[in-house]
């Protein structure tokens, strides 16, 4: 068996607003494996600035990983457990070789074109008319969950979006999810959480920057809105870890990023443990190419989550590879007629 990685940038088809600020690019790398002819392709889907593997010997890594590929999954998985976005890489190049067609890692009906997923549709932050257009057009695409980036612009025109969307669509017509990226600052967070509240949200997603682990508790203990943990869950490696991050907190929500939590077996890990406590969950893409965000959603359907998803990001980006993946009426979907193009 062979390996090589290869880096890719993905371009924005609109420069997208966080918290952290405004994304043009998003550099990502994939791992190909190659053995008697066959292929396998993963995606390392790093995410700079918030990754935990963000380090300056990531590609030193990569090297190292395709250099000792013959050593074997477990092996590497292992060697690569402080570089969850390899891990994910590593899982989907082999499940890649294993698997009859390069893309399908986890057959279902959804790879067979006969159920789909349902999804959130994502807002991404900016002035208020550009937000405004965006929940426009997310409500015309069919979407019934929508997920709005807050923090970096306003509060208070934060604030007045939300109300617009409100007087025109009740809590039943359309489920609210916000994300705050860790924006707001303790002293004010519990405050800015009640008014929030008026507005009947699903959740907020990390309304404090993670590892202040007492405030957080106190935070989901006392908020009106539910709390999900997003960031908190990054560079928790050990089982006892996360045992205890989830007893200290007890959090409403957790969301699960594989590319940042150790992929699918990270993944598994998180839920197993979410559920002993009765914590919900559901799962997100983290900007990957379509090949990440098939894998990712492919894992996600066997899950049989019927929460919305965040897996709504394969059309971000200009160069995105062509693949089955399409969202309609607030679903994705596996198009099998679609074929693949994938051309480093």
């Amino acid at each position: 068996m062979e390996a090589y990685y290869h880096k890719y940038i993905l371009e924005f088809k609109t420069p997208s607003g966080t918290s952290r600020g405004v994304l043009k690019t998003k550099e990502t790398w994939f791992i190909v494996l190659s053995s008697q002819g066959k292929r396998g392709i993963g995606e390392c889907g790093i995410l700079r600035g918030l990754s935990i593997d963000d380090r300056p010997d990531y590609e030193q890594q990569l090297a190292y990983t395709c250099q000792n590929i013959h050593k074997g999954l477990a092996f590497l998985l292992a060697k690569n457990r402080e570089f969850p976005s390899i891990q994910i890489g590593l899982e989907m190049a082999f499940m890649s070789l294993e698997a009859e067609d390069d893309f399908v890692l986890f057959p279902s009906e959804f790879t067979k074109g006969n159920d789909s997923i349902a999804i959130n549709g994502l807002i991404w932050m900016g002035d208020a008319s550009y937000m405004k257009q965006q929940v426009q057009e997310k409500i015309e695409a069919g979407f019934t969950c929508i997920k709005l980036k807050i923090g970096a612009i306003d509060f208070e025109t934060e604030l007045s979006l939300l109300k617009n969307i409100r007087k025109h669509f009740s809590a039943s017509d359309i489920e609210l999810r916000v994300d705050a990226n860790g924006a707001f600052s303790p002293d004010n967070a519990l405050e800015k959480l009640k008014r929030l509240s008026d507005y009947q949200l699903h959740s907020i997603e990390q309304p404090i920057k993670p590892k202040q682990h007492d405030v957080m508790a106190s935070l989901c203990e006392f908020s009106p809105v539910p709390i999900a943990l997003d960031e908190e869950l990054i560079g928790v490696f050990l089982e006892d870890e996360k045992q205890k991050v989830l007893e200290t907190i007890q959090p409403q929500y957790i969301i699960l990023k594989p590319s940042f939590i150790g992929g699918f077996q990270g993944s598994d890990s998180w839920i197993n443990l979410a559920e002993k406590q009765n914590i919900k969950w559901w799962i997100t893409s983290a900007l990957e190419s379509n090949v990440g965000l098939n894998a990712i959603a492919q894992y996600s359907y066997l899950k049989q989550n019927k929460m919305p998803q965040g897996l709504g990001t394969g059309s971000l980006f200009i160069n995105n590879f062509a693949s089955p993946l399409q969202v309609k009426k607030g679903t994705l979907q596996y198009n099998t007629i679609q074929q693949w193009n994938f051309n480093l």
